[in-house]
């Protein structure tokens, strides 16, 4: 990867502060607001959670209902690059990524939601992750930094923008293919590209 970066700040981001995390001093419709926008953000959380959960187990069908049907991801890595336009795209992308040949793992942590509006948000998300690629005898290991935008449409929280850049990444090509005694992606991933 290039030596070129950008400096991961909420300013380069695009991040920025939310409403107040405070309650109101106006009567019970002001309380129910600010319990709404602690509700709002545990939704927040549960969405991006289910995502990872999602991924690692190959549950595309599932994880199309997360993204906004115009959702735009762009992921960089150590070593790649990947940029979708739209929920189909992005959806087919990880099709081809989790396999039968793979193993994932992805812990989203520390998360900071910030409530913009009703219906807009925005959240940072620091990603520890594990990835073999058992056929290539291959494994990643590193850290990101998620910058998400999400949107309320018909009362549920949609990933709107995902963005990504990793923070450290390890590849190593291993000596002999790895041989786990359980592989749930080698019962449900997809049939490898050639």
């Amino acid at each position: 990867m290039s030596e070129q970066r950008q400096k991961l700040n909420k300013q380069t981001m695009g991040i920025t502060d939310g409403l107040p995390l405070e309650a109101s001093a106006g009567g019970i419709d002001e309380l129910r607001k600010n319990i709404q926008m602690l509700m709002d953000i545990e939704a927040i959380k549960q969405l991006k959670h289910a995502y990872f959960r999602c991924i690692d187990t190959a549950n595309l069908e599932e994880l199309a209902t997360l993204f906004h049907s115009d959702v735009e991801v762009d992921f960089k890595g150590g070593n790649y690059h990947l940029k979708y336009n739209g929920k189909a795209e992005y959806v087919a992308g990880m099709a081809q990524s989790f396999t039968k040949q793979t193993i994932g793992q992805h812990h989203g942590h520390h998360p900071e939601i910030q409530i913009l509006s009703e219906s807009e948000a925005t959240g940072i998300w620091y990603l520890e992750d594990k990835f073999w690629v058992i056929n290539h005898k291959y494994y990643t290991t590193g850290t990101v930094l998620y910058w998400d935008r999400y949107v309320k449409e018909d009362g549920r929280w949609l990933i709107r923008d995902t963005r990504y850049e990793r923070l450290y990444e390890f590849n190593e090509a291993l000596e002999e293919e790895p041989s786990p005694s359980s592989h749930y992606l080698g019962v449900h991933g997809a049939e490898p590209q050639a």
